[in-house]
């Protein structure tokens, strides 16, 4: 059903395009037809962060920015959905046009820059959806655009502590390359800074509620090695319940002779796969080993989610290679991890490669 409705959503705007999909997603899962569109991904149990994971397969935040649709993407086969990233007020992000697609990469570039209708809107959208089964919700939260990162603390601790009744996992958005200066709260002393509010938050709230819920940072593709050593050992060092690699990457070494490629923003698709898979393991080798990353970055086949569990990740994210592939990547995914889960050595399987 996806490959019919494809070509005629690639003809169009991007943005306009990736709004009609979710509207259409809505209007099969409300019509129980959901079967036409993809064949349920079968079941296979992980845990991590305390918490069992239907199957190792998710979708990465951005999709879904609101939570408007939870129901919907839960129906398509995800073991997790991670919504937002969601800001403490509403704002429009940067000025349209701002997604470009580039297919003969596979790939997307965006400059959104955090369009959303801010928390309180989010967490009604949460309240609201039914959540059947037991998929696990994550929501991702970031700073407004005229937030300057000396008082960001105060932004990401506000939404932190509205969602955090709702979330199975929230995960902190320093990453994103479409905010100006966000990245610069990756740097050891403002990271510090940050994630030491936000663990004293984690902790107040995990009495207020009764329940822990894990806290994750996001990070960019785009660092160099002895920023992967700084960041691994904060992380370490402030107990973070795990780490999320990658964001979108700002290189565009792997698509330099695209016409679209001087578009600023983040690039992500097929192009990120070998960058993003990089640092998490680079990551991996680095931090303690009771911190799981969510490998996320160029999953387009199956074969790249056994990459990203092949170099150290617990569970996997797609955006863009659902958007190019479809839902049925979703199962395509779960199978491969599963096959190789299930052989008798670390060797590649067939049709792995």
């Amino acid at each position: 059903m996806y490959g019919l409705a494809r070509p005629f959503l690639f003809h169009m705007d991007p943005e306009r395009a990736h709004a009609l999909g979710l509207s259409m997603l809505e209007t099969v899962h409300r019509t129980g037809l959901n079967p036409l569109l993809t064949k349920r991904a079968p079941a296979f149990p992980v845990k991590v962060l305390g918490m069992t994971f239907p199957n190792p397969v998710g979708l990465a935040a951005g999709l879904d920015k609101n939570g408007a649709h939870i129901d919907a993407l839960f129906a398509l086969g995800f073991g997790f959905v991670e919504v937002g990233t969601v800001t403490l007020k509403p704002q429009p992000g940067n000025p349209k046009p701002r997604m470009f697609r580039l297919p003969e990469h596979k790939a997307i570039i965006n400059r959104l820059g955090f369009n959303n209708d801010g928390v309180d809107a989010l967490v009604r959208n949460v309240e609201k959806s039914r959540r059947k089964g037991n998929g696990i919700l994550g929501i991702n939260i970031g700073r407004n655009k005229d937030t300057p990162n000396e008082t960001a603390a105060l932004d990401y601790l506000r939404c932190l502590e509205k969602v955090y009744p709702l979330a199975d996992y929230v995960t902190i958005n320093v990453s994103s390359p479409n905010t100006a200066g966000l990245r610069e709260l990756q740097e050891e002393q403002s990271l510090r800074k940050l994630l030491g509010v936000l663990r004293e938050a984690q902790e107040r709230l995990h009495a207020k509620h009764g329940k822990r819920v894990p806290m994750l940072l996001k990070v960019a593709p785009d660092l160099a090695d002895e920023d992967i050593d700084v960041t691994a050992r904060v992380l370490g060092e402030m107990h973070v319940d795990g780490v999320i690699a990658t964001n979108t990457t700002v290189s565009r070494i792997a698509v330099h002779q695209h016409p679209l490629a001087k578009e600023s923003g983040g690039l992500s698709g097929e192009p990120l796969m070998a960058k993003s898979t990089a640092v998490l393991r680079m990551l991996r080798t680095r931090l303690p080993e009771h911190i799981p990353i969510i490998g996320v970055g160029g999953i387009l086949t199956g074969a790249d989610a056994v990459k990203k569990m092949a170099a150290g990740a617990s569970l996997v994210q797609c955006y863009t290679g659902l958007i190019y592939c479809g839902p049925g990547l979703i199962h395509e995914c779960v199978d491969a991890i599963r096959r190789r889960k299930e052989a008798p050595s670390r060797g590649h399987l067939p049709n792995d490669t």
